[in-house]
């Protein structure tokens, strides 16, 4: 509506200064002609809102002047208290101002839209763990988050993925992302970004110097440029299997956040169910059912996992040959 877009524009206008046309209209989804149409009724309703032409001009708020209004809706309020996990605020050190900063924004929202809010923030919960995910090493934020938000380079004592040792890094950083639970530092390294584990960082400090970003990208430019890039080159693995009605249960714990789409019915007995992965080894765990599961497809996964059971069968039979020599010559079990 026009009215929650003129109110849009005056909040962004308070939050960064001088904003191009361009880039506003990109964030209201309109044309920039509609933008200027915008700035031209907000004008003409007593705004102090003003532009600049040429190259580094944009549209701004006259100094000082500043709205109250929220304008919040109660689809927009209820959204503000579908949070993540405290767990991603207390990483940060920021659990209790969380839970002060909802407060004063209960307090803000119009009376009508507070019992949709509240009761939103009791009935939604959002746990960004996978399902029986093993306990992560503690994560010290506090020189990395110094370092992004004062804009000074890192030195960095980091072990890579397989590395016996670890090694020394100088880096940019542009800021910290949590995807699922692990915390990364996004960082140029001489130039080119990288990604850094924080819970592999052995060591941190600032250095006295600023950081030198390349000119024109942000934080979400680069981690979209980089996890465009992940993707890319580590694409899913889709696995179909039948597996047994009675083994659902225990098929959807050992399984969990792999299933995609619906487990479909497959004859009397049958379920049939699309998992994915991200490389054939992990498909391993699917043995954990015995005979309650059948890889139906990709072959190679079904290679897979006739190898190892091949393994483990012949590790216990090597193991039962070995009980019935020693139980024939008398020797029974060693103790």
């Amino acid at each position: 509506m026009k009215s929650d877009r003129l109110l849009s524009i005056i909040l962004l206008l308070q939050t960064r200064g001088l904003v191009q046309a361009a880039e506003l209209a990109e964030r209201l989804e309109v044309s920039v002609r509609t933008i200027y149409r915008d700035v031209e009724a907000l004008s003409t309703s007593g705004i102090p809102i003003y532009t600049e032409r040429g190259r580094h001009g944009g549209i701004a708020l006259l100094p000082g002047f500043r709205t109250d209004v929220t304008g919040l809706t109660e689809d927009e309020s209820r959204a503000l208290f579908v949070l993540t996990a405290r767990g991603t605020h207390a990483a940060l050190g920021l659990d209790a101002a969380l839970g002060s900063a909802l407060r004063k924004v209960m307090a803000a929202i119009p009376e009508p839209h507070r019992p949709a809010a509240e009761l939103t923030s009791r009935r939604i919960l959002v746990d960004p763990e996978r399902w029986m995910m093993r306990p992560r090493p503690a994560v010290d934020l506090d020189i990395l988050n110094s370092a992004v938000f004062t804009d000074r380079r890192l030195a960095l004592r980091y072990r890579r993925s397989g590395a016996v040792e670890p090694g020394d890094y100088v880096l940019d950083p542009y800021g910290l992302v949590v995807k699922a639970g692990v915390w990364y530092l996004v960082a140029d390294k001489s130039g080119s970004p990288r990604l850094f584990r924080a819970d592999r960082v052995v060591k941190a400090s600032i250095i006295d110097e600023p950081v030198r970003r390349r000119p024109g990208w942000e934080l979400a430019d680069v981690w979209k440029t980089m996890r465009y890039e992940a993707e890319q080159r580590r694409l899913p693995l889709l696995v179909t299997v039948r597996l047994r009605k009675d083994a659902l249960v225990r098929f959807q714990c050992v399984t969990s956040g792999r299933i995609i789409g619906e487990i479909a019915p497959e004859g009397e007995d049958w379920l049939r169910a699309e998992l994915v992965f991200d490389n054939t080894s992990e498909t391993g765990v699917l043995l954990a059912l015995g005979d309650q599961l059948e890889v139906l497809s990709p072959p190679a996964v079904r290679e897979e996992l006739a190898r190892v059971a091949a393994s483990v069968v012949g590790v216990y039979a090597v193991g039962a040959t070995r009980d019935a020599t020693r139980g024939a010559n008398g020797s029974g079990t060693p103790r």
